[in-house]
């Protein structure tokens, strides 16, 4: 994948290419770029995807000792990537806590963003989110070395499928979540990182209330697309999300827990399509 070295170190992305309208698409914690691979699949044909594998536990290199990385310091780096490869009215969307991101460059009015999209995602009160969220903030006060053999043991996959694990985020995606815990249970720097962002996460838990209370103001189109049976995501989320924007529609996804890219790709793929052809959504 190509690499690109920004103010807080070095991320990879992967970039599809091509004319079409451009969609950046934002993962969440312990988790990289793979979680879109079928959903990116699906769109390559006829729009440009640009999938950054952020420093959110999973990724390849560690990034800088002074970095950020808190929330809103891996957001402003998610705006560093949009002007350094220059793109415009770009179509961000973001699933759990890729959404977070996305909701807190939409309270900013990132001005390259053209439209916005929510997948089940981290929002209001809900942060860290979950038992996953919570489990994973506790486990983020063990010093770094501790909090790598900690997570070794989600190589096992009955560890993977616990409710505090990947069990309630995912029905089918199993072998992805697997490859996600490599980099952290088998690399110091990254679980050093790791546990600066978890730690980050637990001191300022109402970073995504305070963005709500801007996104009203955001001028521009936006979808929010919710799983019915999210157990990590509370459902009402969804609606609340979808009221507080100006020009959002809400979509009910079915048979998916959180991460829709991973169990229902073909849908989800289907209602960006719409989204960036028609630039909105109306009531369903």
């Amino acid at each position: 994948m190509p690499e690109i070295e920004l103010s807080t170190g070095t991320i990879t992305y992967r970039d599809t290419g091509g004319h079409g309208p451009v969609l950046v698409l934002l993962h969440g914690f312990l988790m990289d770029a793979s979680l879109w691979d079928a959903v990116q699949a699906d769109l390559a044909a006829d729009h440009r995807c640009i999938v950054p594998t952020l420093p959110l536990g999973a990724h390849e290199h560690p990034m800088r000792p002074d970095a950020d990385l808190s929330l809103p310091g891996v957001a402003h780096l998610v705006a560093e990537l949009l002007d350094r490869l220059d793109l415009q009215d770009v179509t961000l969307v973001g699933n759990d806590t890729g959404g977070a991101l996305v909701q807190l460059l939409m309270a900013d009015d990132a001005v390259r963003v053209g439209r916005a999209v929510l997948v089940s995602c981290d929002a209001f009160d809900n942060f860290p989110p979950g038992l996953t969220g919570k489990t994973l903030v506790l486990a983020g006060k063990l010093p770094p070395r501790l909090f790598g053999l900690f997570m070794r043991q989600m190589r096992l996959r009955p560890m993977r499928r616990l409710p505090l694990a990947f069990g309630w985020l995912t029905r089918r995606g199993d072998a992805i979540t697997a490859a996600w815990i490599e980099p952290v249970t088998s690399r110091p720097g990254i679980a050093e990182d790791t546990v600066r962002m978890l730690r980050a996460a637990a001191a300022d838990t109402a970073v995504l209330q305070r963005a709500a209370e801007r996104l009203p103001r955001f001028p521009r189109p936006a979808l929010v697309v919710w799983a019915a049976e999210d157990r990590v995501m509370p459902p009402e989320h969804g609606g609340r999300l979808a009221r507080l924007l100006p020009q959002a529609a809400l979509r009910v996804v079915q048979d998916s827990y959180t991460l829709i890219p991973l169990d229902q790709p073909k849908q989800l793929a289907i209602l960006l399509r719409d989204f960036v052809s028609s630039g909105a959504l109306g009531p369903q």
